[in-house]
This record gives structure tokens, sequence and C-alpha cells, in this order.
């Protein structure tokens, strides 16, 4: 095919919206049990519905929770650790109503929990009391009047029809990870109290089960208000295992009976932050090898450790993203990613080293000479510190610019804000690469992947740090000559929204952005989001209504005199975590202020979109916002969005 010339935009892709929502999924969790595999396909094309597949010894998979059933819990809102499998039966957490259901070989699914304003995660079975032990959420009336939110505990549910549900754990504000020792004598959990989060501080509890189903002689063993605890879980020999971040950096130890063990020190994280329940970053092969995975400059690695000499050895793969270890004899199952390869649940045969791709996230083959290949980059930031960042120049086989023409850029600011990016292989990052934009993937101070310190620069510091490290990202790309600095926008959602929000109005160094379920004002969100995150702010930014101050100054809303570049809005209405009343103030203010402003409410949609209608709207209408503000024609036609004041002046000739 003849190479065209076309302005920076304007370029025809194949990585088309249509295309990322016809063929792709989300894959959550994967499981052995026995001889099966399981794992969960969030599927866009059916709203967003999660399902359960099973995998047989003979590659035969089959479906386990048929529609219009949805395995996924709402417990801290976002949910995880929504299934667990038990010698072929199946218990998930059904979304629309958030009880428990058991799935038996062959059978419909059978509710397990009454209707009630309950809700379940993070599930064990407790075999020799025929129950499971799982945290459980208390919205019930009587518990919102006694508390003022949410009651969260370690329970226990019989498994034998009875619906009898026991209290093994309360008092503290939340819980997590549930774990029984194989022989069934001794639980272990995680539990961490307001205003902390999990990867603040947390405390790693045990306690004797008695023959009754009670708990006895509890015992805190690691942990506390400035260390964080992740993933406790017990080897087959009994010995328990965990991840501390005590030294800087999340690393594996051992409890011991004199002590805590340290196994592999390193400047590199084998956790990350529990935003949802269900995490897992290694796992046992046997009571002789763990398989982990760490972080380490940006990168993720595959390692085996031998329990007992402490033997560390890196597993080669061809990923260089990684989730959701789990292992069984002579196997490890995994999610993995490259630039090359889309996010794919894997077997690897640890004897071998030879692996099968079970799924992917996406079936579309795309040719690598429309792909943008990741550069990670370190740029200077505020302060003489270093931030850090994923840049992919624009890229497309079938075009070039017009001689002297920058591309424009697109800063992405990620959720979390403790999340971080990674260079795994994005079809939604792709489809502005290939129509000609730069995109610049920020791990801005707050970030996981590089230590405590790091993410602590975020603390008191929420819409200063974050913000100033896009802009200066962006600022050093202009000032490398890779980028057009007249025409640099920025995106986010939800926290990254935030951050897009602040570097909008704080800074003029961005000529338009695109808010995703962003926060608009730091108040309404310390006075009316979810328990999980109710006290989040107060580390972030100040305690409330103490420091009013600073929520007032860093929240968009009361300084959108500042604003001068148009913004396009994007807001599920379901929206619990970020209420859509933060968007629409948002809208009013630019609306009068007679600033170009776009508004798409979803209606059904939570915090993020699932439906495939909905995140293909939201990316054409993206694309189209930016077409009009920066003045270039789109190679393929979408559907307009009506874009208040914007008139011919506003667009970039």
């Amino acid at each position: 095919m003849t190479i065209q010339q076309a302005p920076y935009g304007a370029w025809k892709s194949p990585i088309t919206s249509d295309l990322i929502v016809s063929q792709s999924i989300s894959l959550g969790e994967g499981m052995f049990d026995g001889d099966d595999i399981y794992w969960l396909e969030g599927r866009p094309a059916e709203a967003g519905r999660y399902v359960i597949v099973k995998r047989t010894p003979d590659g035969t998979t089959i479906e386990v929770n048929p529609a219009p059933f949805n395995a996924r819990t709402r417990v801290h809102e976002y949910g995880g650790g929504a299934v667990v499998a038990n010698h072929g039966s199946v218990i998930f957490s059904h979304f629309s109503d958030q009880r428990l259901y058991r799935v038996a070989p062959g059978q419909a699914p059978e509710a397990i929990t009454p209707e009630a304003p309950l809700r379940y995660a993070d599930c064990v079975v407790d075999p020799a009391h025929n129950r499971l032990i799982c945290v459980r959420e208390d919205h019930g009336e009587a518990a919102l009047a006694e508390h003022g939110e949410a009651v969260n505990t370690i329970a226990a549910i019989a498994l034998d029809g009875s619906g009898d549900q026991k209290v093994l754990v309360s008092g503290n504000d939340f819980y997590a990870t549930p774990r029984l020792s194989p022989d069934g004598h001794t639980l272990a959990w995680l539990t961490w109290r307001h205003p902390n989060m999990p990867w603040d501080g947390t405390e790693l509890w045990i306690a004797e089960m008695q023959s009754d189903g009670t708990l006895a002689n509890p015992a805190l063993v690691a942990g506390g208000e400035h260390e964080s605890i992740f993933q406790p879980a017990w080897s087959p020999d009994g010995t328990l295992y965990f991840v501390s971040d005590r030294t800087g950096w999340w690393n594996l130890y051992r409890l011991e009976q004199d002590g805590v063990e340290p196994l592999v020190p390193m400047e590199a994280e084998f956790g990350v932050p529990q935003w949802v329940f269900g995490l897992s970053t290694y796992a046992f092969e046997s009571a002789g090898r763990i398989i982990c995975k760490y972080t380490k400059d940006g990168m993720d690695h595959l390692a085996s450790l031998d329990t007992r000499s402490k033997a560390f050895r890196p597993l080669q793969t061809p990923y260089t993203s990684l989730g959701n270890i789990q292992a069984a004899p002579g196997k490890v199952l995994f999610r993995g990613a490259s630039p090359t390869h889309p996010a794919s649940l894997v077997l690897l045969d640890l004897t071998t080293g030879a692996h099968i791709v079970l799924k992917r996230a996406t079936a579309i083959e795309i040719d690598p000479g429309y792909l943008a290949m990741p550069q990670a980059i370190e740029f200077p930031t505020t302060g003489g510190l270093t931030a850090y960042g994923i840049f992919y120049p624009p890229h497309n086989k079938d075009y070039v610019a017009p001689v002297g023409e920058k591309p424009p850029l697109l800063v992405l600011s990620h959720g979390g804000p403790t999340g971080a990016t990674s260079s795994a292989f994005s079809l939604s990052i792709q489809y502005w690469t290939s129509r000609g934009f730069a995109v610049l993937d920020v791990n801005y101070g707050g970030s996981t992947g590089y230590g405590r310190a790091y993410r602590e620069r975020l603390n008191g510091q929420w819409g200063v740090v974050d913000v100033d490290d896009c802009v200066n990202g962006a600022r050093y790309l202009a000032a490398q000559g890779l980028v057009d600095p007249a025409r640099l926008a920025i995106r986010g959602g939800s926290a990254g929204g935030y951050t897009t929000l602040c570097a909008l109005t704080f800074h003029d160094v961005f000529h338009a952005g695109a808010s995703h379920y962003g926060i608009g004002d730091l108040e309404a969100l310390a006075t009316d989001t979810h328990k999980f995150e109710s006290r989040y702010l107060d580390r972030l930014i100040g305690p409330y209504p103490e420091r009013r101050d600073l929520y007032v100054a860093r929240s968009p809303i009361h300084h959108v005199a500042n604003l001068k570049c148009p913004v396009i809005f994007f807001q599920g209405l379901d929206d619990k975590v970020v209420p859509p009343a933060q968007a629409e103030m948002m809208v009013a203010a630019l609306r009068a202020k007679g600033i170009p402003v776009a508004y798409l409410p979803f209606e059904g949609e939570q915090h993020g979109f699932r439906r495939a209608e909905n995140i293909k709207r939201a990316l054409d209408a993206e694309l189209y916002f930016y077409g009009r503000i920066f003045g270039f024609e789109l190679a393929d036609p979408v559907e307009p969005v009506e874009i208040e004041n914007l008139l011919p002046t506003d667009e970039t000739d």
C-alpha cells in the first residue's frame, strides 16, 4: 500500500472502537480446582456481565453461570474475590442481589444466602465445618443507624442449606484475606482501620479454630499503622507466608516460631495495592517452591523461590506485565501481557518451560505496522525529583505527517491514585497512536512499583505532586521536540480524572482534556462516598473538616475561573464512588463561563464503563472532541458530540 501523507490525528486506523468492544473481554481471577481451571471473563458485549469459565483437562470450556447471572461482588464497591471453586462446585456472588449462589456440576445456580442487605467477598471453604469463611459487609438499616456506615466482619456461611451465618471476627473497620491453614486449625486474616488504606497500614492476625467453629486466642503477628501487609497464605506444610513493606519495599516473609523471617530482600515490589479482593502475586507449587511475580523498574518478572534454601531463580516468559499468580504441582497459571501480547490467561509447565495461552483478552490480531512500541522514560519534576512514564510515539505504516508537523500529545493520568501503568499491550492506547497521537502514560509520584517512599510522595500532596508530574512530563516531551506544544491534552478516569481536572485548572500547559468519572469537588467526595474510601483523603489531603481550606484550594470546582480550555466529561449515572453531581457541577460552571464543554452521561453504568456500546461511544466521542478542538478531520465518520460554546474561532486552523 502506498504511504499517504495526512495530518496527525487524521490517520485511518484498523483499530476501531467497534473492533475493540466487539472482540475484547477483561480477564479476571483464575484458579485451580483439582485438574480443572476456572477464570472470570468480563464481557462488554453482554452489558459487562462477568462469566465464570471452567476448563477441563481435555481442553473443553464450559460457562458455569448462565445469563443473567453476573459473578461480581460489591464489597468495598470495587469488589474482587467473587468466586470460589471447590471439588467441582462453584460458589459466587451475583451482582444484582449480592447473594451467594452455588452451582453443582450440571445444576442451575442455587442461592445459599437469604435476601438481605449483605455482601460477601474473598471466600474460602472450611470443610471441617461445611461452611464458607468470607468477608461480609452489612448495609442494613440497623448497621447504618448504629455505625453510620456499612459494617465489615469476617463471617461463616453454612453450606448445608440452612442459611445460618456466624460472625467470627468483628470490631474493626475493614477485613480481607481470611485464610484457613491446611489442617483447618488456624485462621489468618488482615485488618485495618480508618483512615488507613490497605497499602498504608494493615495488621496480620491469626487465631485458633475450635471444634465448634469459633475462634480462640487471637494474636497479632505482623503489621501495624505504618506497615502494609499483603496476601497472607499458608504453604502446604502449614507455614504462614505474607508480603510486607517494612523495609520500604513489599517483600516476601514467613512466620517462624522465633519471629518473622525475610526470604528475598530486594528493592523490588512483590505486592500490589489492594483495591480489590482476590489479588495474588505468589503461590505454592509445593511446600518447597513458591512461584512469584515481582516488579522492578516498572517491569514485572516471574521467579521461582526455593523455600528451604531461599534460592531465587527468574523464570523466562515473553510477558512484562503479570498478575493473578496461581500454582499447582508442576504448573503455574497467571495473567500475562507485553507490548505485543494482549492480556492472556497463561498456563506454564514448570518442567518443560512450555506455556499455553488458555484465553486472550482479545482475539484481534493487529499488524505490527500499526502498533507503537512503548518507551520507558524518566523526566525531571518539581523539587529536583524524578518521575516516570511510558511514551508511545504515533505509528501507522500507511501514513506520514506533513513535513515539520509535530503530533498532538495525549497524557494519561491513571486512577488509583496508587495504581500504576505498565507496558502491557493496550488496544485503547493503540487506538490513539495509530491515528497520529503521541501518548504519555505517567507513573506519577504516588504510583506503585517504585517502593513505599515513591508511593508516599502523594501523602498530603494529592492534586499537587500528581499534577506536577503530568505537567512536567508533557513539558519534557515538548522540549525534546517530540510533540506539538500547542496541542497537549490530558485524560484520566476516577482519581486520574481529578488529576486531569487539576492540571487543566491550575496550570496552563494543556489545551484540552477528558474527564472520565473524575472528581471535581473534594469536599463532595469526602462527604458523599462509600466506606472504603471515606477517610482516604485524610492522608492524601488532610483531615476533614479540620483542613477544609485544603479541600477548597485543591478542588477544581472552586477555581473554574482559572480554566481556559475545553473539557469533555463522561459519567456513569449509577456511580457511587464519584457521584454524577460532581461532573455536572463542573459542566455547569464551564457552560456558564462560555468554555467549550461536552457531557456524556451513561445510564446503568457505575464507576467505570462495562457495556460495549458505552465504551465505544466514549472512545469515539473523545476523538471527535479533540478533532474539533485541535482542528483535524477524522478519517472515519463517528457519531457527533454536542459541544456547547464551540465557535469557529475555538478551533485550531
